[in-house]
Formats: structure tokens, sequence, C-alpha cells
């Protein structure tokens, strides 16, 4: 039994393949999606056992077969559902790709980052650590912590642990690490949700992040005008602000971690999913 697969999708079609036969004009090629089709059910596949090999989701892969390229969040993501159907399916997939180019206005070229926006304008400036100082810091702390064991003859639990969480308040972390008191200092709390934590409460302020994975977005404002079209590698950041209310379009959400005016958003992506999502002042809330 399959899914979303009528009895007609199942019958196997004469010819599959993709190559076009001696006297046969251009024109008469299947399009993309028909020869995905066609060599899909040739091969006694169903959607849903293409879904499962390619993790590509069902709607989107009924929508290629249907030539509906729209689903897929953009030309960059059609071209990489295209490629990953065609292997799944025994197709060339570079004889696809070429003409879904030649329909779609040729590939597509690199998109040019958009200009820094506000709110990364007025993030520090990221600096290597400064060990001299934490050097400084380090030998400050110690010297403190055996004065005041040595005072207090050493039996006071609750003063070493204050004392112990001075000195892991140093300016570096891995510095003030070395420094190890008899006994372990309380957890440090978590840092702030974002660095973007202090954004101005009469703006809307949203920082994307590929924490799991690249992901294709993009991002417009308000008036609809386009800030960000293009692919975050994995690692990459970047911060969207508006008076009003920003736009996005995740390629696969389950890549992505969101911060919105200071806050995590919690909502459970799936990985490949294509999230279209609107932001305001009054948020963390979807729109």
């Amino acid at each position: 039994m399959s899914n979303g697969n009528s009895p007609e999708d199942e019958r196997p079609i004469e010819d599959v393949s993709h190559d076009v036969p001696e006297g046969v004009s251009e024109e008469a090629r299947p399009s993309v999606g028909r020869a995905l089709k066609q060599a899909r059910i040739a091969a006694g596949l169903t959607v849903d056992d293409i879904t499962t090999a390619t993790r590509v989701r069902i709607a989107i892969v009924h929508a290629i077969e249907a030539d509906d390229f729209a689903p897929c969040g953009g030309d960059v993501y059609a071209r990489g559902h295209i490629r990953t159907l065609a292997k799944a399916v025994g197709l060339d997939p570079a004889d696809l790709l070429a003409r879904f180019d030649a329909e779609h206005g040729g590939r597509p070229a690199p998109t040019a980052a958009a200009p820094l926006f506000e709110a990364e304008r007025i993030r520090p400036e990221r600096r290597g650590p400064n060990w001299t100082a934490a050097m400084v810091a380090a030998i400050v702390a110690v010297i403190g912590f055996v004065g005041f064991t040595f005072v207090k003859g050493g039996d006071d639990g609750g003063n070493e642990a204050s004392v112990a969480e001075g000195a892991n308040a140093s300016p570096s972390e891995s510095a003030s690490a070395g420094a190890k008191p008899e006994k372990p200092a309380d957890p440090k709390p978590e840092p702030s949700d974002s660095a973007i934590a202090a954004a101005p409460a009469d703006k809307v302020t949203v920082k994307v992040s590929a924490t799991d994975g690249r992901s294709w977005i993009s991002a417009k404002d308000h008036n609809g005008r386009l800030l960000f079209d293009g692919l975050l590698k994995q690692g990459d950041s970047k911060t969207f602000q508006d008076n009003e209310k920003v736009n996005l379009v995740l390629g696969d959400a389950g890549a992505i971690e969101l911060y919105v005016n200071g806050k995590k958003i919690e909502d459970d992506f799936r990985p490949g999913a294509v999230e279209r999502l609107t932001y305001t002042k009054g948020d963390p809330q979807v729109g």
C-alpha cells in the first residue's frame, strides 16, 4: 500500500530514458517532473519509498513531479531536490538540471551578501583572548583564595565557594579554570539568549544561525524589500532588523537556530522542512 499514489501512477511507462531518441525533437522530451515520475514508476517505487530514501518531503516530491518547484523554496533548493530524486530513481542529474536551468532562466548566480545591518554594526568585534590579562587575573585570584583560606583556617565551606565563584568571574574562563579551588564552584549560569539581547524595544531584531548544517534563507522587511537571499553555511549567522516586522523563508528549518528580540525560538523544526515565518516587535512568537 502506498500513500499519495493512485493505481494509475504505479503503471510502468514504456520510455523512461532521459536520452532523446534519434529523430525526436527537443520539445517531445518529457518535462523534468514527468521524467522523474516516469523513472520512479518504472523502478517500482512509490512516493513514500522516495521520501524514505531521500528525506525529501512527500508534498515536495508530488510538487516536483507536477513541475511545481515553488514549494522547494527557491531555485537553489529546487536544483538540489532534482539532483537527489534523479539519483534515487536512476537518472542522470546533469541532464535534468540542464533542462531545469533552460526552463528557468539559467543556473542562478551566487547571491551577493546584503549590506551589514544596524544590529551587526553595533556588535563588538571578536578578539582573541588576552592571555597576559588572563594570567594576571588568575594569579590574583589564586593569591586571594590562598590568603582567604589561611585567615579563615580553611573550614568555612560557604566562603570557599564564594571565593571560587569570584575566581571564575575573571576575563578569561580558560585561564581562571587553571586555578582550581579545593571545592568545585557552583555551575555558572547560562549566558544570555543571544548577542542581541539588548536589541532596541522599538524595533524587531532577528538573528538566524545555521547551527546544524547549511540552509538557504530569504529575509524581507515590512515593505517587502529583500534584505538577504542566499545560502548560510554551517556556523554562519545573519541578523536582520526592521521598524515593524521581518519576513523569513527557511529552506532547511531544521538546521537553523533563531533568536527574536533577544529570545531563543524553541520551535521544533524538522530537517529539510521549508518554513515561512513573520516576526514583529511583540514577539517571540510565530507570525
